[in-house]
């Protein structure tokens, strides 16, 4: 399975904070650390939380080690900084509070048919996937992956799904080697029900990757450069 533009799921390292860390990432987000650094104290972010002085420096320096927030000295105060990984928890954060109260996501995009390396037909046809794609997705998919190239809007839309309840794939190991797990998204291609498939191992930025139970490219009668219209919803 090749790699899609989504972003690394949980399973796949992204730094979770929780509780109070959480909230000083919204503190900041609120007054536009996300663009620009903003000048607080540790006094100033623990009043803004709730929590002591002391605190809030624990939690800035945990921050700064998990690589969420740059800081530096201004003055008295310090010059904090939201990073592109911070955003993306604040994001997940979003989206669940946004599932909630609006219920699942759905998404439409298109992209062009593009030929993949070929390792689709091998990962696709290990015992271990197959067992749980019969479980967990109702079929046992045909022996391949349909590569979808995206650009444009559509490459800005496809990150959004990483961030969504998917159907989840665990990795394993068989033969002295370790096979990576993935998360699977409800999807329809040209009207035709599939899955998006999503590796939590990542090489190519602007390929995601479909599954169904039978050739995709045969029962749509498609060709490489053909546009194709996709339709996700969220699990």
């Amino acid at each position: 399975m090749t790699a899609p533009v989504l972003p690394p799921t949980p399973e796949n390292g992204r730094p979770r904070p929780k509780g109070e860390a959480l909230a000083v990432l919204k503190v900041l987000a609120h007054d536009g650390a996300d663009s620009t650094p903003v000048l607080l104290t540790s006094r100033e972010v623990g009043d803004r939380i709730g929590v002591s002085q002391q605190a809030a420096d624990r939690y800035l320096l945990a921050l700064e080690r998990k690589g969420l927030i740059t800081r530096s000295l201004a003055q008295r105060r310090q010059r904090l900084q939201l990073t592109p990984t911070a955003m993306e928890v604040l994001r997940a954060e979003y989206h669940t509070y946004r599932r909630i109260f609006e219920g699942p996501a759905r998404l439409s995009f298109t992209g062009k048919v593009a030929s993949g390396l070929g390792e689709g037909r091998y990962y696709l046809s290990q015992p271990g996937y197959v067992v749980q794609f019969t479980e967990r997705l109702g079929y046992s998919p045909y022996p391949g992956t349909l590569n979808v190239r995206l650009t444009g809007e559509a490459l800005r839309k496809a990150p959004l799904i990483g961030h969504w309840s998917g159907i989840r794939i665990d990795g394993f190991q068989a033969s002295g080697r370790t096979f990576g797990g993935a998360t699977c998204f409800a999807a329809r291609m040209n009207g035709r029900s599939c899955h998006l498939i999503h590796p939590d191992r990542t090489h190519y930025k602007d390929v995601v990757e479909f599954i169904a139970s039978d050739c995709l490219r045969e029962k749509l009668h498609l060709k490489d450069g053909d546009t194709v219209t996709l339709d996700l919803e969220e699990s």
